[in-house]
């Protein structure tokens, strides 16, 4: 999928499947953006315990085949510069975004804008009413940029990620309309 943005033609930017073989890049890609984007909101040492957890290649596998997670690229100028992941969600007629992430040196330019406009179209387009997410409360750029994009903030919970961290997280959701 191509979209056009002020400064960059259509042809520059593209959303497309991520397949298996995208996933090394993929986890790669996750690691740059978390190590540049995380610190002051959670430690270093929950930025690499999350990253070990979440995007191992057997974890992001396992996510793909068996949960029915669909992962899409955004590329500009052919550079991977962010991802997302959508997927069922335990309530009748919802989604989850699980990961939306975008290289900080790319924000400001309406392509995270972009990345959720195409997961929430998906999502609609698999039938969901509604698209959920989880943030870290004190990630305050995210939460703003969810909030321009008709997010909410429906509720606040901490889960436990184990090795004594916790997810302290805002879920946000956003109904999808026909």
């Amino acid at each position: 999928m191509n979209f056009a943005m002020p400064c960059l033609p259509a042809d520059q930017i593209q959303i497309l499947p991520a397949a298996a073989d995208h996933l090394p890049a993929l986890a790669e890609l996750a690691g740059v953006i978390w190590r540049q984007h995380y610190p002051g909101i959670i430690s270093n040492a929950q930025i690499d315990y999350m990253l070990a957890r979440m995007y191992s290649l057997d974890t992001l596998r396992e996510e793909m085949q068996a949960q029915g997670i669909q992962f899409v690229r955004l590329l500009v100028a052919d550079r991977f510069v962010g991802f997302a992941a959508y997927g069922p969600a335990p309530v009748p007629g919802g989604m989850k975004l699980h990961k939306c992430y975008l290289l900080p040196e790319m924000h400001g330019r309406g392509l995270g804008s972009l990345l959720l406009k195409h997961c929430e179209r998906a999502a609609r387009d698999l039938g969901a009413r509604r698209l959920m997410l989880a943030v870290n409360k004190r990630n305050s750029k995210a939460i703003a940029a969810y909030q321009r994009n008709g997010f909410t903030v429906a509720e606040a919970v901490v889960t436990d990620f184990g090795s004594g961290f916790v997810m302290d997280d805002f879920i946000m959701a956003k109904d999808l309309i026909p």
